[in-house]
């Protein structure tokens, strides 16, 4: 049986991930003591200011700045996409980024940094789209030369029918929970690859507030060959969510990006 996140289980959640998160020890520029300083992205998270690394897995949140940061490489450069961004050993034939954590987690990071999770889209008895606060999607990666570069994640994304970058925004849906009848134990579906989706599923952490088919004959995004760094690059994704004015769900009336673009850093 599939169940919502209940409001309780959220707050456990987040005040027992943040306890341990003030547990851990920082040095003067901000990045764990035992992180290696041989680790060539370490400059990109030194240019995203303090972050507090999560446990159990490669995510970062900076609670002033209120972003996520999530480790990760790239999986795939050409063909027909149903997501962004997937966790390890799951979607990576269909995903551009392979990130290195749970979907569960990255939620969990969401919360803490004041994103509202909404709900994932409905199909029966009619089409309703996904909802939930509006996140930005940032990706950073070392160029050949070792220059911090970065770009939206959309200009990744390829609409088959314009040739132009995808220009549609993700909202924090959230996914759900599945209960296994025999085991009784409790699964975050999207844990399944679902983690930043560009086709409509009901298992989406986030997904687009438009429709978009998951059948393989009408998808509507592919990879953006030209604009993605070579297989295997390690990268850092940044999430940033919208500031919550209102308290209102980010609608498919206003899911166009920001008009300010992003260039390779100075």
């Amino acid at each position: 049986m599939v169940k919502r996140l209940f409001l309780m289980e959220i707050w456990m959640l987040f005040f027992a991930v943040t306890a341990m998160a003030q547990d851990l020890k920082k040095n003067e520029s901000g990045q764990e003591k035992n992180e290696s300083p041989q680790d060539p992205l370490v400059k990109i998270n030194e240019s995203l200011g303090p972050l507090r690394k999560l446990p159990d897995g490669n995510v970062w949140i900076n609670v002033k700045k209120k972003m996520v940061v999530i480790d990760g490489q790239i999986c795939m450069r050409r063909g027909p996409l149903e997501m962004f961004a997937c966790s390890p050993e799951t979607k990576e034939h269909e995903s551009v980024i392979q990130a290195k954590a749970k979907a569960f987690l990255v939620h969990t990071a969401l919360l803490m940094v004041g994103a509202e999770s909404g709900k994932p889209v409905e199909w029966d008895p009619k089409y309703s789209p996904a909802s939930g606060t509006r996140v930005e999607v940032i990706v950073h990666w070392l160029d050949k030369n070792g220059k911090p570069t970065k770009l939206r994640a959309q200009e990744m994304i390829k609409n088959v029918k314009t040739k132009k970058a995808m220009t549609e925004n993700w909202v924090f849906a959230g996914s759900e929970f599945y209960t296994n009848p025999n085991t009784k134990k409790r699964h975050y579906m999207a844990d399944g690859g679902e983690m930043i989706c560009v086709s409509n599923f009901t298992t989406a952490m986030m997904d687009l507030p438009v429709q978009s088919t998951q059948s393989r004959e009408g998808l509507i995004f592919e990879a953006f060959t030209e604009k993605i760094p070579a297989m295997k690059t390690r990268v850092r994704l940044v999430l940033k969510p919208e500031a919550q004015k209102n308290k209102k769900s980010a609608s498919p009336k206003n899911d166009k990006p920001a008009a300010s673009k992003i260039e390779k850093t100075e």
